[in-house]
């Protein structure tokens, strides 16, 4: 499904070049009904929020392959997930993001201020998204050159152990009698000729022997290039100013500073994961990886915006939220469409997809500002788990958290297994607890599951070829009388 996705690019690439589409048959399974199928593999329930995102990515589909003078026009259908925290709002985005093989950012509204206020301004969303499409399509373009960059950084490599191996070897002349008739050219030509050989067949030997491994621990000196290797650190001067710094920094450093190639000594099998992380680098074109990935920003982007509800003001004059209304003007003309200046280039938004997010436990979607509503036409209610969703989640999905801990106490050597009781009993107890406390959805799960199996992890590699059986008495002695006292269900579930 995914390499179907990556066709859709690529069809609309050729087709943007006056190409034609030789890959749709493959982007026909890609349809809403598949897309839900997927969904319902990793997700229980909602299935208002899924048909809803599914129908928006196959409509990026279906524009891609209309004329462009009517593509323009055509507009991202946005939604507004409304719903507790845990039901899956997040997972929906995040999971057809991938499925897709769009680039996708997961950012929370309430991390931005509108522009006067100290904080971080909208507009980074989008060069944080820009980021991390560059980021991801620069790995791939790395791994697909891979094979080849592991066969020229043997080749270097090769040639580095064998210089250095020689050098620690003395050339033996032995006792050669001179031949007073040989002229000094030909005498030297012969010493060229000789070392030649010596270095062919130590050459060979190095390669024999690296491939057998038998060198990997032996050390030897190499050059890297930390242009290639060190990324700087946005978090060194705060999230809210990375963005900004990032390349301005960097190019700062550079200019007065220039870095320059450095030796180190490392162990050969060291030496041939940054050898071949070097080729790789070397054989991927940086300039066409930025403009790929800005294009695939702004025709496959996915922007998640948790906590949307949060910039909703209460009505009072102080507190954080004073600038909340401001944060949603300055989304607005990014939802909408506009241009925004990033280190790498402009970058258009009109037909990125905002998917926002929230619990409007306190406020409604009316509240936002009108312009705002009116770009998210798509609404979407996703109810609250109850026990047998809760039940479901921990039997149907593929990453379940029943499989998951079963799978980290085999590394132990430890069989876990799980009777249909124990986890019924802990579906009724994550649904107690939210019904008393803050309900947080399917993430009480994990809570439950870890009181439940906190001895038997801590213990797990002193009871190495055991089989563990939880049954709904255990989990009842573990976490039954928290559950019920509300005062402690508060403090530890």
């Amino acid at each position: 499904m995914a390499e179907a996705a990556r066709h859709v690019d690529k069809a609309a690439a050729h087709t943007r070049s006056g190409g034609e589409r030789s890959d749709d048959v493959l982007v026909e399974n890609l349809t809403p009904a598949a897309i839900v199928r997927e969904l319902d593999l990793h997700i229980i329930g909602q299935n208002d929020a899924k048909r809803a995102v599914a129908v928006a990515l196959r409509n990026r589909y279906r524009r891609r392959l209309l004329p462009e003078s009517l593509r323009d026009e055509i507009h991202p259908r946005n939604i507004l997930m409304i719903g507790p925290t845990g039901v899956g709002k997040t997972e929906i985005a995040r999971r057809v993001a991938k499925m897709v093989d769009a680039p996708f950012l997961k950012v929370e509204a309430t991390k931005f201020t509108e522009v006067g206020y100290v904080g971080r301004d909208v507009e980074s969303i989008v060069r944080d998204l820009v980021e991390v499409a560059i980021s991801n399509l620069h790995n791939k373009r790395m791994d697909e050159v891979r094979e080849r960059a592991s066969q020229l950084a043997e080749e270097r490599l090769v040639d580095l152990v064998t210089e250095q191996m020689l050098r620690r070897k003395p050339i033996r002349n032995g006792n050669r009698r001179l031949d007073e008739a040989v002229t000094d050219e030909e005498r030297a030509a012969r010493q060229t000729l000789t070392e030649q050989r010596r270095v062919q067949r130590e050459r060979k030997r190095m390669l024999r022997l690296l491939q057998e491994h038998a060198l990997d621990e032996e050390t030897i000196e190499i050059e890297i290039d930390y242009d290639e290797f060190d990324e700087f650190v946005p978090g060194e001067f705060g999230d809210e100013f990375a963005d900004e710094l990032q390349g301005s920094f960097r190019d700062f450093l550079d200019t007065f500073m220039p870095r320059r190639p450095t030796r180190r000594k490392v162990s050969v099998r060291e030496a041939e994961r940054i050898l071949t992380q070097q080729e790789a680098y070397r054989m991927v074109d940086a300039g066409s990886v930025i403009d790929d990935a800005i294009l695939r920003v702004e025709e496959s982007g996915v922007i998640f915006l948790d906590e949307i509800d949060k910039t909703i003001s209460s009505g009072s004059d102080y507190g954080g939220d004073v600038s909340g209304e401001g944060v949603q003007r300055d989304l607005l003309p990014i939802v909408e469409g506009s241009v925004v200046m990033t280190r790498y280039g402009p970058v258009k938004t009109d037909h990125i997809l905002f998917i926002a997010a929230g619990s409007f436990h306190d406020s409604r979607p009316s509240d936002l500002i009108p312009e705002l509503q009116g770009r998210f036409p798509i609404r979407v209610e996703l109810g609250s788990l109850d026990e047998d969703d809760l039940y479901r989640i921990l039997t149907e999905p593929r990453n379940a958290l029943t499989r998951q801990y079963e799978a980290l106490l085999a590394t132990e050597d430890v069989t876990l297994e799980f009777t249909d009781a124990s986890l019924r009993e802990m579906a009724r107890l994550a649904t107690l607890v939210n019904s008393r406390t803050e309900d947080i959805g399917a993430r009480r799960l994990q809570t439950i599951f870890e009181r439940v199996l906190e001895e038997i992890s801590f213990a797990a590699s002193d009871r190495s070829g055991e089989r563990i059986l939880i049954e709904d008495v255990f989990v009842t002695e573990r976490v039954g009388e928290i559950a019920i006292d509300e005062d402690l269900s508060n403090f530890i579930l």
